[in-house]
């Protein structure tokens, strides 16, 4: 799976991109520090998937992810932040991602275990076209991704 990673911080992104490769079928194919160039990535690289933190200068995550999803309704969103999801639930609802997922608990078993809940195939075939948001491990989450 080709993955782009959207975060403002370096060390995210450098961890990120080491959490990726390890991810047996994951590869790293870019990176941005807004919300406004993930758009322009997205559009220039195609990924099948985009680990986007939440807290972007410019146009936040959740609107990144809005908009991606809206032009590429292939690509899952995962999202990513420190926060707790329960504090913007309702936004990840309509912003187009399929999961959050909290930094803290961030690795290779996270990613490909969200991967998979979010409908996917080890291969990276989508198995169903409306994905519920859902919260890591650990976590309860109930939101839902509004139907297109």
């Amino acid at each position: 799976m080709k993955v782009l990673i959207v975060d403002d911080q370096k060390a995210f992104r450098v961890a990120a991109h080491e959490v990726v490769t390890v991810t047996q079928g994951f590869e790293v194919v870019g990176e941005a520090e807004t919300g406004e160039d993930s758009i322009l990535a997205a559009r220039r690289l195609h990924p099948d998937l985009v680990l986007m933190d939440v807290n972007l200068p410019g146009i936040d995550g959740l609107e990144a992810s809005r908009r991606i999803t809206a032009e590429h309704s292939e690509v899952v969103v995962l999202l990513l932040s420190t926060y707790d999801p329960e504090d913007f639930a309702p936004r990840i609802a309509g912003s187009g991602a399929s999961a959050f997922i909290a930094k803290a608990v961030f690795g290779p078993d996270t990613l490909l275990d969200t991967w998979l809940r979010s409908g996917n195939t080890p291969e990276g075939t989508l198995m169903r076209s409306r994905i519920p948001v859902r919260a890591a491990p650990g976590r309860r989450h109930r939101a839902r991704r509004p139907t297109r």
